[in-house]
């Protein structure tokens, strides 16, 4: 049953209260007493209420994540077709000259970013930002976030929203979540992403940002993508780092300090059927993280009404984000594979650093071992 849900003696007990108020008013006894006992009813209880809007808070943001572009270019399709059509061609007219602004670090507004449901958001799990080193402001940085999960939940709370005080830790740092290019290519969801400060995961946006934009830039990239995400699953921590060092060759192209981050919990939110290697599951996996850009997952959470129930709302577990020492790097114009591997190599050792010191923190034994393929 639901929280927001009414049952027989729960009704009973409030036509009870609104009798003593009406009797109240009638002879003039106290009021207040019955109105107390009325505002206390388990239903209209302020800490559940806070919980449901917590689920409702995130339910809204899978959805968008989900089905937003798709629907709205849907209904921009069929709006041409209706007396409204000047509206959608206006628009169209103003994307074909905005095209290009999700390139140039897009249009973050930090109203947006403080929104009150983004708190919600961060409450429902909760989601925690640790911080264990300043970040100078002279610096362009790239942060490596691990692991990617099912929907990379905890990068998008810290970085895209102000709910765990990111600005205020790193105060003069100003953090760009990196996701697929094709987002930007959806009517009304790029222009709800670039308001977070998300930007495109290619060349030509970090590119701009680490040379044209100024210092005090961190750009998060999520290291393990699509690939990552197929192993997700609770209880496992494990990274796909091995084979990934174009981040590490941009760095190197920028002089950008490398920053690892690993966020405790991200695998935890959700349950996901894995397909093994060589499975038809694995292999339709693969053929759409190669054409698409994304591997489509079978995953499930909880309902909306109940934990017991499975839904797409994530199971509310905790994350803690950890955000590593910054590692020094030099500005080479040309790096050699040898420089690459170098600083890679430094860069997995850092993170396997990272998780090493903090695990026991968050509930992993002594005993954890981080995996990197």
């Amino acid at each position: 049953m639901s929280a927001m849900s009414l049952s027989k003696p729960h009704c009973d007990f409030v036509a009870l209260q609104i009798l003593k108020i009406y009797k109240g008013l009638r002879t003039g006894s106290s009021i207040l007493s019955a109105l107390q006992d009325l505002f206390s009813v388990t239903w209209l209880n302020r800490s559940k209420v806070e919980k449901q809007l917590q689920v409702i808070s995130v339910l809204q943001w899978v959805l968008s994540f989900l089905v937003l572009g798709v629907a709205c270019s849907v209904i921009l399709m069929y709006t041409f077709c209706t007396d409204c059509w000047l509206i959608a061609v206006l628009y169209f007219t103003w994307l074909v000259f905005d095209w290009n602004t999700p390139k140039k670090g897009g249009r973050r507004s930090q109203w947006v970013r403080n929104w009150a449901v983004w708190r919600y958001f961060r409450d429902y799990f909760p989601i925690q930002l640790v911080k264990t080193h300043n970040l100078l402001t002279s610096r362009n940085y790239i942060f490596g976030y691990h692991p990617h999960g099912i929907m990379g939940l905890g990068a998008f709370c810290n970085f895209s929203t102000e709910a765990t005080g990111v600005s205020k830790k790193f105060p003069g740092i100003r953090p760009y979540l990196a996701t697929l290019a094709g987002n930007f290519r959806m009517p009304v969801l790029r222009e709800y992403l670039m308001s977070g400060g998300i930007c495109p995961v290619n060349r030509d946006t970090i590119d701009y940002l680490l040379s044209k934009n100024g210092s005090g830039n961190a750009i998060i990239i999520v290291v393990g993508g699509a690939a990552e995400s197929l192993s997700s699953m609770p209880g496992k921590n494990a990274v796909t780092l091995r084979n990934r060092k174009g981040f590490v060759k941009l760095a190197l192209r920028h002089g950008a300090d490398l920053v690892p981050i690993y966020s405790f919990g991200e695998n935890e939110v959700y349950k996901q059927v894995i397909f093994e290697e060589g499975s038809w599951g694995r292999w339709v996996q693969k053929k759409f993280q190669k054409y698409i850009g994304f591997a489509p997952c079978i995953f499930h959470g909880r309902g909306l009404f109940s934990s017991d129930t499975w839904g797409l709302v994530p199971y509310s577990k905790p994350i803690t984000t950890v955000v590593g020492e910054p590692i020094t790097i030099p500005k080479l114009e040309h790096p050699t594979q040898q420089d690459i591997d170098l600083y890679h190599a430094m860069y997995m050792e850092a993170l396997v650093k990272l998780f090493d010191q903090h695990k026991t923190k968050f509930g992993l034994p002594e005993t954890e071992v981080l995996e990197v393929n």
